[in-house]
Protein backbone atom coordinates (compact mmCIF):
# COMPACT_ATOMS: atom_id res chain seq x y z
CA UNK A 1 0.00 0.00 0.00
CA UNK A 2 0.88 3.67 -0.25
CA UNK A 3 0.52 5.09 2.69
CA UNK A 4 0.21 8.99 3.69
CA UNK A 5 0.21 10.02 7.32
CA UNK A 6 -0.84 13.86 8.34
CA UNK A 7 1.37 14.53 11.64
CA UNK A 8 4.37 12.69 11.90
CA UNK A 9 4.49 12.83 15.83
CA UNK A 10 5.63 9.83 18.23
CA UNK A 11 2.53 7.73 17.00
CA UNK A 12 2.00 8.22 13.47
CA UNK A 13 6.08 7.65 13.11
CA UNK A 14 6.13 4.92 15.58
CA UNK A 15 3.71 3.16 12.99
CA UNK A 16 5.59 4.39 9.76
CA UNK A 17 8.69 2.33 11.71
CA UNK A 18 6.85 -0.82 12.16
CA UNK A 19 5.17 -1.28 8.53
CA UNK A 20 9.10 -0.80 7.34
CA UNK A 21 9.90 -3.15 9.96
CA UNK A 22 7.70 -6.03 8.76
CA UNK A 23 7.92 -4.71 5.24
CA UNK A 24 4.67 -3.46 5.32
CA UNK A 25 5.23 -0.70 3.10
CA UNK A 26 7.98 0.70 1.10
CA UNK A 27 10.06 3.56 2.16
CA UNK A 28 9.20 5.31 -1.27
CA UNK A 29 5.58 4.78 -0.62
CA UNK A 30 5.49 7.02 1.93
CA UNK A 31 4.20 10.55 2.39
CA UNK A 32 4.69 12.41 5.58
CA UNK A 33 2.72 15.95 5.95
CA UNK A 34 4.20 17.41 9.37
CA UNK A 35 3.94 21.25 9.68
CA UNK A 36 6.42 21.65 11.87
CA UNK A 37 9.72 22.92 10.75
CA UNK A 38 11.64 21.83 13.49
CA UNK A 39 9.86 17.95 13.86
CA UNK A 40 10.02 18.01 9.49
CA UNK A 41 13.89 18.76 9.81
CA UNK A 42 14.28 15.49 12.28
CA UNK A 43 12.72 13.46 9.82
CA UNK A 44 15.01 13.64 6.87
CA UNK A 45 17.00 10.51 8.08
CA UNK A 46 13.74 8.75 7.32
CA UNK A 47 14.33 9.41 4.00
CA UNK A 48 10.85 8.90 3.11
CA UNK A 49 9.40 8.72 -0.72
CA UNK A 50 7.83 12.37 -0.04
CA UNK A 51 8.13 15.08 2.72
CA UNK A 52 6.10 17.82 3.19
CA UNK A 53 4.59 20.71 5.73
CA UNK A 54 1.37 21.09 3.29
CA UNK A 55 -1.54 19.22 2.24
CA UNK A 56 -1.62 18.72 -1.48
CA UNK A 57 -3.31 17.21 -4.12
CA UNK A 58 -1.23 14.19 -4.05
CA UNK A 59 -2.44 12.81 -1.14
CA UNK A 60 -5.12 11.54 -3.51
CA UNK A 61 -2.92 9.22 -5.02
CA UNK A 62 -2.20 6.88 -1.89
CA UNK A 63 -4.33 4.38 -0.66
CA UNK A 64 -4.46 4.54 3.19
CA UNK A 65 -4.28 8.55 4.67
CA UNK A 66 -3.43 7.74 8.15
CA UNK A 67 -4.96 11.21 10.58
CA UNK A 68 -2.19 11.80 13.43
CA UNK A 69 -2.40 15.07 14.37
CA UNK A 70 -3.44 16.96 17.37
CA UNK A 71 -7.15 16.79 17.66
CA UNK A 72 -7.11 20.39 18.54
CA UNK A 73 -5.05 20.75 14.49
CA UNK A 74 -7.86 18.87 12.76
CA UNK A 75 -10.23 21.16 11.73
CA UNK A 76 -7.05 23.17 10.10
CA UNK A 77 -6.43 19.88 8.19
CA UNK A 78 -10.02 18.47 7.43
CA UNK A 79 -10.45 21.83 5.55
CA UNK A 80 -7.56 21.01 3.40
CA UNK A 81 -8.07 17.47 3.30
CA UNK A 82 -11.34 17.39 1.95
CA UNK A 83 -10.20 19.15 -1.22
CA UNK A 84 -8.00 16.41 -2.21
CA UNK A 85 -9.08 13.16 -0.69
CA UNK A 86 -10.61 10.92 -3.27
CA UNK A 87 -13.54 7.99 -2.57
CA UNK A 88 -11.55 5.07 -3.11
CA UNK A 89 -9.28 6.50 -0.10
CA UNK A 90 -9.74 4.51 3.13
CA UNK A 91 -9.15 7.21 6.49
CA UNK A 92 -7.39 6.31 9.39
CA UNK A 93 -7.90 8.29 12.87
CA UNK A 94 -5.66 7.76 15.30
CA UNK A 95 -6.31 10.83 16.90
CA UNK A 96 -8.51 10.71 20.22
CA UNK A 97 -11.55 12.10 20.90
CA UNK A 98 -12.94 12.59 16.96
CA UNK A 99 -15.43 10.56 15.97
CA UNK A 100 -16.17 8.57 13.06
CA UNK A 101 -19.06 10.71 12.36
CA UNK A 102 -17.21 13.87 12.66
CA UNK A 103 -14.29 11.95 10.39
CA UNK A 104 -17.05 11.62 7.62
CA UNK A 105 -18.71 14.76 8.19
CA UNK A 106 -15.85 17.06 8.04
CA UNK A 107 -14.10 15.62 4.88
CA UNK A 108 -17.34 14.52 2.84
CA UNK A 109 -16.15 11.01 2.71
CA UNK A 110 -17.50 8.07 4.45
CA UNK A 111 -14.59 4.90 4.47
CA UNK A 112 -13.43 5.36 7.62
CA UNK A 113 -11.11 3.62 10.41
CA UNK A 114 -11.12 4.90 13.96
CA UNK A 115 -8.43 3.44 16.28
CA UNK A 116 -6.84 4.33 19.62
CA UNK A 117 -3.51 2.80 19.85
CA UNK A 118 -1.45 3.04 23.15
CA UNK A 119 2.07 4.54 23.79
CA UNK A 120 3.83 0.83 23.72
CA UNK A 121 2.92 0.89 20.16
CA UNK A 122 6.37 2.48 19.81
CA UNK A 123 8.01 -0.48 20.66
CA UNK A 124 5.99 -2.69 18.85
CA UNK A 125 4.02 -4.23 21.70
CA UNK A 126 0.88 -1.72 21.50
CA UNK A 127 -2.28 -2.39 21.57
CA UNK A 128 -4.89 -0.67 19.31
CA UNK A 129 -8.88 -1.48 19.42
CA UNK A 130 -10.05 0.09 16.23
CA UNK A 131 -13.83 0.42 15.02
CA UNK A 132 -14.72 0.78 11.26
CA UNK A 133 -17.72 2.32 9.37
CA UNK A 134 -19.91 0.32 7.09
CA UNK A 135 -18.06 2.04 4.31
CA UNK A 136 -15.26 0.21 4.58
CA UNK A 137 -14.78 -3.42 2.83
CA UNK A 138 -13.81 -6.40 4.31
CA UNK A 139 -10.75 -6.54 2.15
CA UNK A 140 -9.80 -3.05 3.19
CA UNK A 141 -10.36 -3.57 6.98
CA UNK A 142 -8.35 -6.88 6.65
CA UNK A 143 -5.37 -4.89 5.19
CA UNK A 144 -5.83 -2.11 8.02
CA UNK A 145 -5.54 -4.63 10.88
CA UNK A 146 -2.61 -6.24 9.37
CA UNK A 147 -0.89 -2.58 9.19
CA UNK A 148 -2.22 -1.75 12.89
CA UNK A 149 -1.03 -5.47 13.91
CA UNK A 150 3.02 -4.18 13.09
CA UNK A 151 2.41 -2.13 16.15
CA UNK A 152 1.82 -5.04 18.66
CA UNK A 153 -1.65 -6.26 18.91
CA UNK A 154 -5.23 -5.35 18.22
CA UNK A 155 -9.14 -5.30 18.87
CA UNK A 156 -12.00 -4.74 16.55
CA UNK A 157 -15.28 -3.06 18.08
CA UNK A 158 -18.44 -3.03 16.48
CA UNK A 159 -19.57 -0.48 18.88
CA UNK A 160 -17.67 2.84 17.85
CA UNK A 161 -18.59 4.49 21.40
CA UNK A 162 -16.95 1.72 23.33
CA UNK A 163 -13.59 3.50 22.06
CA UNK A 164 -13.92 5.83 24.83
CA UNK A 165 -13.63 3.05 27.42
CA UNK A 166 -10.83 2.08 25.42
CA UNK A 167 -8.87 5.56 25.42
CA UNK A 168 -9.36 5.20 29.48
CA UNK A 169 -7.90 1.90 30.23
CA UNK A 170 -5.40 0.62 27.39
CA UNK A 171 -5.03 4.35 25.75
CA UNK A 172 -4.18 6.52 29.19
CA UNK A 173 -3.54 2.80 30.90
CA UNK A 174 0.76 2.97 30.56
CA UNK A 175 0.51 6.26 32.52
CA UNK A 176 -1.23 4.54 35.69
CA UNK A 177 1.63 1.83 35.24
CA UNK A 178 4.00 4.49 35.46
CA UNK A 179 2.90 6.40 38.41
CA UNK A 180 2.64 3.13 40.15
CA UNK A 181 6.55 2.33 39.63
CA UNK A 182 7.85 5.83 40.68
CA UNK A 183 5.09 5.08 43.70
CA UNK A 184 6.98 2.29 44.47
CA UNK A 185 10.20 3.50 43.61
CA UNK A 186 9.79 6.46 46.04
CA UNK A 187 8.99 4.33 48.81
CA UNK A 188 12.12 2.35 48.08
CA UNK A 189 14.27 5.65 48.46
CA UNK A 190 12.22 6.30 51.73
CA UNK A 191 13.30 3.45 53.11
CA UNK A 192 16.58 3.71 52.26
CA UNK A 193 17.72 2.85 49.15
CA UNK A 194 19.58 4.36 46.40
CA UNK A 195 17.33 5.80 43.42
CA UNK A 196 19.16 3.28 41.18
CA UNK A 197 18.81 -0.11 43.58
CA UNK A 198 14.99 0.73 44.09
CA UNK A 199 14.55 1.43 40.62
CA UNK A 200 16.11 -2.16 39.44
CA UNK A 201 14.10 -4.16 42.08
CA UNK A 202 10.91 -2.12 40.70
CA UNK A 203 11.16 -2.72 37.38
CA UNK A 204 12.69 -5.96 37.82
CA UNK A 205 9.67 -7.29 39.84
CA UNK A 206 7.32 -5.41 37.42
CA UNK A 207 8.86 -7.11 34.23
CA UNK A 208 8.63 -10.60 36.34
CA UNK A 209 5.04 -10.07 37.45
CA UNK A 210 4.31 -9.95 33.60
CA UNK A 211 5.45 -12.42 32.73
CA UNK A 212 3.62 -14.68 35.63
CA UNK A 213 0.63 -13.41 34.54
CA UNK A 214 1.03 -14.13 30.78
CA UNK A 215 3.04 -17.40 31.22
CA UNK A 216 1.12 -19.00 34.64
CA UNK A 217 -1.91 -21.21 34.47
CA UNK A 218 -3.25 -19.02 37.39
CA UNK A 219 -5.96 -16.77 38.36
CA UNK A 220 -5.28 -13.11 39.38
CA UNK A 221 -6.75 -13.89 43.15
CA UNK A 222 -4.09 -17.35 43.09
CA UNK A 223 -1.08 -15.24 42.23
CA UNK A 224 -1.77 -12.60 44.44
CA UNK A 225 -2.69 -15.48 47.31
CA UNK A 226 0.52 -17.23 46.45
CA UNK A 227 2.76 -14.17 47.30
CA UNK A 228 0.56 -13.27 50.53
CA UNK A 229 0.97 -15.50 53.17
CA UNK A 230 -1.03 -15.59 55.91
CA UNK A 231 0.20 -13.13 58.79
CA UNK A 232 3.14 -11.47 56.25
CA UNK A 233 4.61 -8.89 54.91
CA UNK A 234 2.65 -8.54 51.57
CA UNK A 235 -0.62 -9.27 53.68
CA UNK A 236 0.07 -6.48 55.56
CA UNK A 237 1.01 -4.44 52.57
CA UNK A 238 -2.23 -5.62 50.56
CA UNK A 239 -4.38 -4.39 54.20
CA UNK A 240 -3.17 -1.06 53.90
CA UNK A 241 -4.11 -0.68 50.34
CA UNK A 242 -7.15 -1.67 51.27
CA UNK A 243 -7.56 0.93 54.05
CA UNK A 244 -6.50 3.44 51.77
CA UNK A 245 -8.84 2.40 49.48
CA UNK A 246 -6.91 1.98 46.70
CA UNK A 247 -8.31 -0.18 44.39
CA UNK A 248 -11.19 2.29 44.42
CA UNK A 249 -9.57 5.02 43.82
CA UNK A 250 -7.83 3.54 40.54
CA UNK A 251 -11.58 2.60 39.40
CA UNK A 252 -12.99 5.78 40.03
CA UNK A 253 -9.81 7.42 38.19
CA UNK A 254 -10.74 5.42 34.97
CA UNK A 255 -13.76 6.04 35.18
CA UNK A 256 -12.76 9.95 34.89
CA UNK A 257 -10.90 9.39 32.27
CA UNK A 258 -13.76 7.70 30.12
CA UNK A 259 -15.95 10.18 31.17
CA UNK A 260 -13.54 12.92 29.98
CA UNK A 261 -13.18 11.06 26.01
CA UNK A 262 -16.91 10.97 25.73
CA UNK A 263 -16.55 14.72 26.44
CA UNK A 264 -14.07 15.68 23.95
CA UNK A 265 -15.73 13.02 21.73
CA UNK A 266 -19.22 15.21 21.64
CA UNK A 267 -16.64 18.36 21.17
Amino acid sequence: MKIAIIGCGNMGMAFARAFLKFDLVKKEDFLLVEKSAERKEGLHSFQPGVLTGVISPEIGTYDLVILSVKPQDYLAVSTSLREVIQPSQIVLSIMAGISMQTIQDSLAHQPVVRAMPNTPAMLGMGITAYAASPEVERGQLRKVENLINATGRSVFLEDESQLDAVTALSGSGPAYFFYLVKTMIEAGKQMGFEESVATLLVKQTMLGSYHLINNADRSLDELIKAVASKGGTTEAALRGFEAGKLAEALTQGIHAAQRRATELSKG
